[in-house]
């Protein structure tokens, strides 16, 4: 006898920011009441492209005014979700140019942090991140 597989984990939908600086580490931010560094990004409203989402989600977290034609797409990638257990995430990802705009938290952002890959280990850093875009 078999058993069936396990559901799939409950999937969040977001957009994410690939935010290099000139030695190409990685630009990560951490929210209030948590611990995981992530990318910049966050969750659509309603009739939004991941483009749009990235967008406002830039301006509001980073205070950084970035066009559509300032994000190169990267693809969807899937991971476990840094903050809600059980649950994955789904992310429309975009390598964005913020051409000498300097990034600051804002919003629910804490903290921002730029990371290159040996310096990984010193910080909780969210799956996708950690997965997909911090190079070796």
């Amino acid at each position: 006898m078999t058993l069936p597989d396990d559901p799939p984990a409950p999937s969040i939908r977001v957009s994410a920011a690939v935010i290099r600086d000139d030695t190409g580490r990685l630009l990560l931010v951490r929210k209030e009441g948590t611990s995981a560094f992530m990318q910049p990004g966050g969750k659509p409203e309603a009739g939004e492209t991941p483009a749009e989402t990235l967008v406002r989600e830039l301006r509001e977290e980073l205070g950084v005014s970035v066009g559509r034609d300032h994000l190169r797409g990267l693809g969807v990638f899937r991971a476990d979700a840094a903050n809600e257990p059980g649950h994955s995430v789904i992310a429309d990802v975009f390598e964005v140019s913020l051409e000498g705009q300097q990034p600051a938290a804002a919003a629910e952002i804490a903290e921002l942090r730029w990371v290159a890959y040996d310096e990984s280990d010193a910080v909780e850093i969210a799956p996708l991140a950690l997965e997909y875009f911090l190079r070796r």
